[in-house]
């Protein structure tokens, strides 16, 4: 008999129906349960073959006793190691080289810093921030948010430069990152199991989280062939961040689809949040995984992200610099997904595809400029100062 475990915060719907579903197909030889606890041995043996994590990003012990499990040959879905390495920005970066459209994204230095974080400590650091240039590059409006956060936590939208630097001097010691706004003409949210079973979700992120009305069942939201590409840019991310189950939210923009976030290995699933259909559809595709997992033939997980970042030569040429070519004058290239269903690699093989995306909008750029009116705005003021603590 084979053991799943999973692994649960304050959800219930979801959890217990994955629980009911696994057990009745498992037919007594696949048992499913909630997992208990307690002190772990670092020598331990695991009492289950497969864990579905939903909480350890929230709880460090429920992380660290996960990867003792995964090293001694238990499967977690998601990776525990990958998942604590990874982040949103590093995200928006791999995304642009494997040629799926994002908005323009910069990572911002801490306002904040921990005790003993000093003057001397940054010396490394620019200060002021030239937040002329940086305006200028992404756009306004645009979006303010922690670079590896969650759940619509510390996410601002900013109008104005000075908008900018208050909700900036708000974030203390999170780490940003400023994107660009996408004022979309349409918005998905796509289940991704397995890293090859897409799930296209219509859905409204003005709406409440978690209210309900986020979620709409609509299977002709999006055109064939939108609908396709949108399928294979999930694919390509998922597969080459190795997450089996993971959304990824669209900003759909005169036909391009920008990948705006991927990072959401513990994605919502409960029955009032997402809806009948979608409950369902992830309950059997993740019930469907587990079976697939326990029964086929495979190698132990390596665990290790070292390919990721430091992939082998594929005697192709790749422009190491992250940035698309320009398709001319009046437009900039934005790389789209010319990609295989084959997973990373095929994907960074055919990167080099690219189509114009229309200018920014004059006006747009020259309302931000016109907010910076002098030295002291462009390059920030007293308030947005970096303050190290102890300082």
């Amino acid at each position: 008999m084979k053991r799943v475990g999973i692994l649960v915060g304050r959800e219930k719907t979801f959890p217990d129906a994955l629980i009911s579903r696994v057990n009745e197909r498992g037919k007594g030889e696949i048992v499913a349960e909630f997992i208990k606890l307690g002190a772990i041995r670092h020598d331990s043996s695991p009492d289950y073959d497969l864990v579905i994590d939903r909480i350890s990003h929230e709880v460090p012990f429920y992380r660290a006793a996960l990867k003792r499990m995964a090293l001694a040959g238990a499967i977690v879905i998601n990776n525990p190691f990958w998942w604590s390495a990874d982040d949103k920005f590093f995200n928006y970066s791999l995304a642009h080289k494997l040629g799926v459209s994002v908005p323009r994204t910069i990572l911002l230095p801490q306002k904040d810093y921990i005790p003993g974080i000093v003057t001397e400590s940054l010396r490394n650091l620019e200060f002021p921030l030239d937040w002329q240039a940086i305006i200028e590059y992404v756009g306004l409006p645009a979006i303010l948010k922690p670079f590896d956060g969650g759940g619509w936590k510390n996410v601002s939208r900013v109008n104005s430069v000075e908008e900018l630097l208050y909700e900036y001097d708000q974030t203390g010691t999170l780490c940003m990152t400023l994107q660009e706004f996408i004022n979309f003409d349409q918005f998905v949210r796509c289940y991704c199991v397995g890293q090859e079973e897409v799930m296209i979700m219509a859905y409204d992120p003005r709406k409440p989280y978690l209210s309900g009305d986020q979620y709409v069942y609509d299977p002709n939201y999006l055109s064939a062939d939108l609908a396709e590409r949108v399928k294979r840019d999930v694919r390509t991310l998922c597969s080459a961040l190795g997450y089996d189950l993971n959304t990824v939210e669209f900003a759909i923009k005169d036909g391009v689809p920008y990948a705006i976030d991927f990072m959401n290995p513990a994605p919502d699933a409960e029955l009032a949040s997402v809806g009948e259909y979608y409950h369902n559809w992830i309950t059997d595709a993740m019930a469907d995984l587990i079976l697939k997992k326990l029964t086929q033939k495979a190698e132990a997980p390596r665990y290790r992200w070292d390919a990721l970042l430091n992939p082998e030569p594929s005697g192709k040429s790749l422009d190491t610099t992250g940035s698309a070519p320009e398709a001319s004058p009046r437009n900039r290239a934005r790389a789209v997904g010319a990609t295989t269903e084959g997973g990373a690699t095929a994907s960074q093989d055919n990167a080099v595809a690219a189509v114009a995306r229309p200018k920014r909008q004059t006006a747009r750029r020259a309302k931000a400029e016109g907010k910076v009116t002098s030295e002291k705005g462009a390059k920030g003021s007293g308030s947005s100062k970096p303050k190290p603590a102890g300082d």
